[in-house]
């Protein structure tokens, strides 16, 4: 014998009780043709093994079928009304049950929350309770529910797969509906942690059970009318959706995405109720599609004078055929229908097929009691009918089954009585009659890899409103490159607004929480989604700063050999001679080189560039300090030194004065030779001065010798001021002294001025700003000295005679 377990009828009135008296029997309302169906699958498949003459050969298989309402209270009252006998069985004992019972197996609950309780009672029994519909992933847990298997796949896997499907048209804001009860609480609560480690948020989550008041759906419906989310989660048992769909309609709440679960999401009898088209384009998990060849024909021949005949069965033809069965008052069936009505015809929730794949799992389950028995009873061509069968061994017998189906389906349980994990993607397609296709779109398979479990074919989408583009469902927009996510204080993590990177900080992806600096030699671009190279910037010959400062070099450079030419050609003259032409020779020749070296300044730094271009100037402004000098000493001597026998002048004769100049140089030279040998200026980058540039500069490598070297070149300047200084009364008629004064004094100017802004000049422009004292202190000393004599010259010939130059 089996028992079936189902709930022909979808409530129950609600009736309060005083506690006075005993309750009244469960009155149950609204006829489910959907579980006659289930029914009517068991049935036929105890029929198909009772006809086989290869499956329990001898032996006929039985059935009790009871209807609980949905009530969970009326499920325990029907599990202990199929095993009367348990009651005397002791609950304490530690040994297994291995008395006969009146039923070798149970199949049934559609519902989660009625087959736990049954598992619960039958459970210490070991009585087998086989369900074709609980998916809670509660009863997986064998230590609760020992006795319990399934041949639908466990909710476990079909919270996550939705959690995929949702995740995958990047809906991150939803709104969530469920069946208070265990199959919508645990299903729910599987997909609210696992949406949260996918960045998922659920703005509501509500839940209600059909036998609520009507406000309490009304309040569902405020709450989703008051919603921004445009995707609701449906993990609600058929019954409930029934409900719901029946106040959407009354709100005519349509145009939100609805993501079904696979208790409803391929249920003709919703479809045939959503008469306003609510649901449309509705998404959703189903058990995949199979098929019982002969199954229809039995469920469609039906007729109530060749069936067991009962009331309940009455109401089911009554309901089907709109026609009444009277009885007389000599209890003859006195029948306003004929009982003969033809099924082939009638279009109704009863004659539709699209739950084929529920029934294809009562057909296993029973198959499976029928395969355990076979091999308890070690059935040949015969049974042995003497095996005694009790409940933990028929368990332990179906645990274990391993068989196909004559479809070719394979049939097995997991160590938790599970079937394996296989759902079918279904989108609701809307036709033009009116008529709604379960179309498959995909396929959700455990049992492949992670990243290759959820796979959509490429088919054409139907969304809510007919609209073929994929709803757009989130709290924030997506922030672009460029930008970052800053959650909104108080609000879920898919609440967030977009917060533009900072300067030099980059996000290439979308929906970024962090902005990464670029690396230093780079900067953000002006969307702040790449980094780009930043622009070198040094002084160079092409722009507009690097001409003319080349070209005021060429200049002083050409003019100074403009003198010198001018020098040579009257260098026999008393002007020339009496201005010692060996060092102004030397001076010009200095002034030359003194002129050529901005142009190390000027261009692409490199390591010999960096070197050259401080030590060059530090060495020609010496020997440039050097011959002014010695022409300043030699000046103030030559009138000092009027004490007779007093023979100073040959202390600053030709050889004198060149060692001095040659040894002042040197000192300059070994200095230059010291820095270049312990730490030499060296090309580099530098990224501090500039934010989107890169400063092509050469780092003076060590202080010291930078400051070495212009403070022995401003040591020798000042000696020569302060001689000039000395000397600037003599009687001299070119005033030699006066003019050096003055070269001086514009010399040390230059460059005492020259230090805060060469510290102060950001970038290329501390060199120009170098460039600039070189120049401006070789021009001082070439036109103070030089232009005055070249004057005389070119202009006053007749002065430059040695009786003007000694005057008196």
């Amino acid at each position: 014998m089996l028992g079936g377990i189902f709930y022909f009828h979808l409530s129950w009135k609600n009736k309060l009780n005083n506690y006075t008296e005993k309750p009244l029997p469960l009155e149950c309302i609204s006829l489910s043709f959907r579980d006659f169906q289930f029914a009517q699958a068991m049935r036929f498949a105890i029929e198909e093994i009772n006809n086989s003459t290869d499956l329990l050969p001898g032996i006929s298989l039985g059935y009790n079928i009871y209807d609980t309402c949905g009530s969970v209270i009326q499920s325990l009252k029907v599990a202990l009304a199929l095993n009367k006998d348990i009651d005397n069985v002791s609950l304490t004992s530690e040994e297994p049950c291995t008395r006969p019972v009146k039923l070798q197996a149970i199949l049934g609950e559609n519902s989660s929350s009625s087959s736990t309780a049954i598992a619960t009672v039958l459970g210490p029994f070991h009585i087998p309770l086989i369900s074709h519909f609980a998916t809670c992933a509660c009863l997986s847990d064998k230590s609760k529910y020992p006795s319990f298997l399934r041949t639908v796949p466990s909710d476990y896997y079909q919270s996550r797969a939705l959690v995929q499907l949702v995740k995958h048209f990047g809906w991150t804001w939803v709104g969530a509906v469920r069946t208070n009860d265990d199959y919508g609480n645990n299903g729910m609560a599987t997909f609210t942690e696992t949406a949260e480690q996918l960045g998922i948020c659920l703005e509501y989550s509500v839940s209600f059970f059909r036998t609520d008041s009507s406000e309490k759906l009304k309040k569902i419906i405020d709450i989703i009318k008051a919603s921004t989310s445009k995707v609701i989660i449906a993990f609600l048992s058929p019954p409930d959706m029934e409900m719901l769909l029946h106040e959407l309609s009354n709100h005519n709440l349509t145009g939100y995405q609805w993501v079904g679960s696979e208790s409803w999401i391929f249920d003709a009898q919703i479809v045939a109720m959503d008469k306003n088209h609510i649901l449309d384009g509705a998404i959703g998990l189903s058990i995949p599609r199979a098929n019982v060849s002969g199954l229809k024909e039995f469920m469609l021949d039906v007729k109530p004078l060749n069936s067991s005949f009962n009331d309940l069965f009455i109401k089911f033809w009554e309901a089907l055929f709109s026609c009444n069965f009277k009885q007389s008052q000599s209890e003859e069936i006195q029948i306003d229908c004929t009982g003969h009505e033809d099924l082939t015809g009638v279009e109704n929730s009863f004659t539709d097929m699209s739950l084929m794949p529920i029934f294809n799992n009562i057909y296993k389950g029973v198959y499976s009691v029928a395969h355990a028995l076979h091999k308890i009873l070690s059935c040949n061509k015969t049974c042995n009918s003497s095996v005694q069968l009790d409940p933990f061994t028929i368990l332990q017998h179906i645990s274990k089954i391993h068989f196909r189906t004559k479809e070719g389906e394979e049939v097995y349980f997991n160590e938790k009585g599970d079937p394996s994990a296989k759902y079918e993607i279904i989108n609701w397609q809307p036709r033009e009659n009116g008529y709604v296709d379960f179309v498959s779109v995909g396929l959700y398979d455990v049992s492949l890899p992670e990243d290759e479990q959820l796979n959509l074919q490429n088919k054409a989408f139907m969304w809510a409103h007919n609209s073929k583009q994929v709803p757009v469902s989130v709290c924030s927009e997506k922030c672009p490159p460029g930008t970052r996510k800053v959650l909104r204080k108080g609000k879920p993590v898919c609440c967030y607004d977009c917060i533009r990177c900072a300067e030099g900080e980059t996000s290439n992806i979308t929906d970024s929480v962090i902005c990464e600096k670029c690396p230093s030699e780079s900067w953000s671009n002006e969307r702040r989604d790449a980094c780009v190279t930043k622009e070198a910037e040094f002084l160079s010959y092409e722009e507009v700063m690097g001409i003319l400062l080349t070209t005021a070099s060429l200049l002083g450079t050409c003019l100074t050999a403009a003198v010198a030419l001018i020098f040579f050609r009257h260098r026999k003259t008393p002007l020339v001679r009496a201005n010692n032409s060996e060092l102004s020779f030397l001076l010009l020749f200095s002034l030359i080189l003194c002129f050529l070296c901005p142009l190390t300044f000027i261009g692409h730094p490199s390591e010999w560039s960096c070197m050259l271009r401080h030590t060059a100037f530090g060495i020609t402004f010496v020997l440039c300090i050097s011959c002014v000098l010695g022409k300043t000493m030699v000046v103030l001597m030559a009138f000092k030194a009027t004490l007779p026998g007093a023979n100073v002048m040959k202390l600053f004769g030709p050889t004198q004065q060149r060692l001095s100049v040659l040894g002042l140089t040197f000192v300059q030279v070994i200095i230059c030779i010291l820095w270049l040998t312990i730490s030499p200026p060296f090309p580099s980058n530098n990224f501090k001065e500039f934010k989107d540039k890169i400063i092509l500069e050469c780092a003076l490598g060590s202080a010291v010798g930078f400051w070495s070297v212009l403070g022995y070149i401003g040591l020798l300047a000042m000696l020569c001021f302060i001689f000039a200084f000395m000397a600037r009364k003599l009687p001299d008629n070119f005033n030699e002294a006066k003019f050096i004064t003055f070269s001086m004094l514009i010399f040390c100017a230059v460059w005492i001025t020259f230090i805060p802004a060469y510290v102060s000049s950001p970038g290329k422009f501390s060199v120009a700003v170098e460039i600039f004292a070189i120049l401006a202190s070789s021009f001082g000393l070439l036109i103070c000295i030089f232009i005055p004599k070249c004057y005389i010259l070119m202009m006053k010939p007749e002065k430059n005679t040695k009786k003007h130059m000694m005057g008196k």
